[in-house]
């Protein structure tokens, strides 16, 4: 859309030769006499910029500036006057004025004013919009689920949001840890403050605390110029530290410090640099048994664990997997264009009694497949369109599926574990890499399953 503007000028001559310019420079061009009519039309259609002269009757532009700074104040405003001086600039600047233009007009100077405001103003929108979408997607509500567990959690993340305390995110792979971490931030007072996240896993201990901390130029072989890291990004809003149970020794002890005292110095660097950062750390790792193999430092945990929330894994909260299943639905829909409308019982069944070890993550890509590659002509998923993975048993017509289905599927897991297994020459880690599990849960299925 063109930027539309308001001239706000008693001379006529002045008036229309503004007019001119701007409408031919492809900008909609509204008028006002004076700060009178200015504010009459303002109320009837906001203008994205104006341009008012000082001195006029009724009401001047200073009264005008003061009336939009208080009613208005996203609307930018330029003043112009054939009286200008350094106190009239100062003074204008000082009620919100957001740049000073003198008489007799130079007009490509007021046209580069115009478009830097104008670029300025479009991006602050366009800030304000995808912000506010965000703050759609990550409203509490999209926390999905009716279930006991689910309502505790989500009053838990609203209490928790308003707060500047830190959070330590807790569950297995796959179970939303950073829906809860964006819900956090996202619903705090420090939403409209950056939001950084890192994933500590992946990354080794030198490069982590460049990535953390940045570093100076020279720090080290291919430090060819100063880098800001995630701690300064941050700075007034969110840190999210994903997989904080993965870090060494050594990095826990340097993270601690910051933790404290709220300080740090780059790698290299001599500097100390002050930031105001909250903090949400989150782990699928049980730290209490990491704390007594004397793999992550005590202090970190309680200075990390401040308030904990656990987010339950998916077999925990079954009777959820409806309400998410019809999510997921309604979200490839929109996504690859199709018009899925509905589940059937039978399907249904089979898939809240998985156990899902991959969790709300598995469900997805679950769901995403059968959405792309369904070609029924009623609409419906089936049982039939079911991977194999998730067997296919009798139903019942029942509300929930019969003992027999569970143990079927236990059965059929156990036989996938072992097969992988041998696949792998027993090696657990890369048999769970293949499995799309992570280590704790894999193991917990040979302990279930009794498989050596």
């Amino acid at each position: 859309m063109k930027t539309r503007i308001m001239v706000v000028e008693d001379d006529h001559d002045t008036l229309e030769l503004m007019i001119e310019v701007f409408e031919g420079k492809g900008y909609n061009v509204d008028k006002a006499a004076n700060g009178i009519e200015a504010l009459q039309k303002i109320k009837i259609h906001e203008p994205d910029i104006i341009l008012s002269d000082i001195q006029m009757p009724g009401m001047d532009g200073m009264e005008l500036l003061k009336n939009i700074s208080k009613d208005c104040p996203h609307i930018p405003v330029i003043m112009v006057t054939a009286y200008g001086t350094i106190d009239i600039a100062v003074d204008a600047m000082k009620m919100g004025a957001k740049d000073f233009i003198t008489k007799p007009l130079r007009f490509d100077e007021l046209h580069t004013k115009v478009e830097r405001i104008s670029q300025l103003s479009s991006l602050i929108k366009e800030n304000e919009f995808l912000l506010n979408k965000l703050q759609q997607k990550y409203d509490f509500t999209n926390i999905i689920g009716k279930t006991d567990k689910i309502k505790q959690l989500f009053q838990l993340v609203q209490d928790v949001a308003s707060t500047n305390t830190t959070v330590l995110i807790r569950g297995e792979s796959g179970t939303g840890k950073e829906l809860i971490a964006n819900a956090i931030h996202y619903n705090s007072g420090r939403m409209k403050r950056p939001f950084v996240k890192i994933n500590c896993g992946v990354l080794a201990e030198s490069l982590l605390e460049s990535e953390l901390f940045g570093h100076v130029r020279g720090a080290f072989t291919g430090a060819i110029k100063d880098k800001v890291g995630r701690f300064e990004l941050a700075h007034g809003g969110t840190l999210f530290l994903d997989e904080i149970g993965d870090i060494s020794l050594n990095m826990q002890l340097k993270l601690l410090r910051v933790l404290q005292e709220g300080e740090f110095e780059r790698v290299g660097g001599t500097e100390t640099i002050k930031v105001d950062v909250r903090i949400l750390a989150a782990t699928n790792k049980n730290l209490e048994e990491a704390m007594e193999q004397g793999t992550f430092r005590n202090d970190l945990y309680y200075r990390l664990n401040v308030i904990p929330i656990t987010v339950p894994p998916l077999r925990d909260r079954s009777d959820d997997i409806q309400y998410l299943v019809h999510h997921f639905i309604e979200k490839f829909n929109k996504i690859y264009g199709k018009n899925i409308r509905d589940i059937d019982a039978k399907a249904m069944s089979i898939l809240k009694n998985y156990e899902y070890p991959g969790n709300i993550r598995e469900l997805e890509n679950l769901v995403e497949r059968l959405v792309v590659l369904n070609k029924n002509t009623t609409g419906v998923i089936t049982a039939a369109d079911l991977p194999p993975i998730l067997p296919s048993v009798d139903y019942d017509g029942a509300d929930d599926m019969n003992s027999g289905l569970v143990k079927a599927v236990e059965d059929y897991e156990k036989k996938l574990i072992v097969k992988a297994l041998a696949e792998n020459n027993n090696n657990k880690v890369q048999t769970a890499k293949m499995l799309q599990v992570n280590r704790s849960t894999f193991m917990s299925r040979l302990k279930k399953y009794n498989i050596n």
